[in-house]
């Protein structure tokens, strides 16, 4: 059954924040136990340095992001003459904080009516799970929303999207098999007939050497572009945060198909992967609308970097 919610978007509570907080913190702990041990108790010297990058690069960092961190600290430490490691590590935390502030950015859902989402990514980096809460989300927002099952070559992602659908008493567009892209251009008609304020596209998973698939994801976005002018307005990659690097290679071969608008980063709770971000943050700066740590239907929260990089060194 299609529900509409007119209600105006509430305020979001404290203690829910708190406590995702705390589980973004938890997820994180590995990276960061890892990151803040270099600077217990150590003088600030060469072998620190050195250390300290190898910590980043472990935690897929990446060579790039590493090296700009560790000779901005460098530099830091010799003009503030920072001798102390505390000292050194409240000034790596503010330098993560300045590179990825870039990739902060919140997700403008008034500016067309649908506002129309297509996700993309590979198999198993939770996809259609991340839409799930992602629908979950705007409806706590007073939202309206509709999906569109447009991952037609799994039956078992068309159930699961309907049993999504089910759980948050949302209408989802699907057909049993046929063309993904016939699906998507139904789902735009539909959510415009109905006064749904946001469409979220599933499709099927693929690696971005299948380039077939590939050149199936860029046929999705051109009939979606000819349901409406303008859309879609967001084409989104999720991301398995525990890949790391191989993230970042997904990042760069989806944006050239599709050039994407944002990423969601899912599964950074219990990784030592964390570093990734900033690796996204001077490899390909793509706005991260939210990150994922774990399985519940508020667990997906939009990314602030402050609060990121506070859980990674608190």
């Amino acid at each position: 059954m299609f529900t509409s919610r007119k209600t105006d978007a509430p305020a979001e509570a404290p203690a829910a924040r708190a406590s995702w907080l705390s589980r973004l913190k938890s997820g994180l702990a590995r990276t960061g136990s890892s990151i803040s041990a270099v600077f217990t108790g150590a003088r600030v010297d060469e072998a620190l340095f050195e250390e300290l990058e190898s910590v980043l690069l472990q935690a897929d960092a990446g060579v790039d992001a590493s090296q700009f961190l560790m000779d901005k600290l460098r530099e830091t430490a010799r003009r503030e003459r920072i001798e102390d490691g505390g000292e050194l590590k409240r000034a790596l935390a503010q330098a993560l904080i300045e590179l990825l502030a870039p990739l902060e950015k919140e997700l403008d859902l008034e500016r067309a009516a649908p506002i129309v989402m297509m996700i993309a990514g590979v198999n198993g980096a939770g996809k259609t799970t991340s839409i799930g809460k992602l629908a979950h989300h705007f409806q706590g927002r007073g939202k309206t929303v509709l999906l569109a099952a447009g991952d037609t070559f799994r039956a078992a992602a068309r159930e699961q999207l309907l049993a999504w659908g089910e759980r948050n008493g949302i209408a989802v567009i699907s057909q049993d098999g046929g063309d993904p892209a016939a699906v998507v251009f139904d789902a735009v008609a539909a959510a415009r007939a109905r006064g749904a304020q946001v469409l979220i596209a599933d499709t099927a998973g693929r690696l971005p050497t299948q380039l077939h698939l590939m050149e199936e994801l860029k046929k999705i976005k051109r009939v979606i572009g000819k349901a409406m002018d303008g859309a879609p307005h967001e084409t989104l990659l999720v991301l398995d945060g525990s890949n790391g690097q191989n993230a970042l290679a997904q990042v760069k071969a989806f944006d050239g198909a599709l050039k994407l608008t944002g990423l969601i980063i899912t599964k950074l709770d219990g990784t030592a992967k964390g570093g990734v971000l900033t690796a996204i943050a001077r490899a390909a700066p793509i706005p991260v609308y939210f990150i994922g740590v774990g399985e519940n239907l508020d667990d997906l929260q939009p990314f602030r970097a402050r609060e990121f990089v506070e859980a990674l060194l608190s």
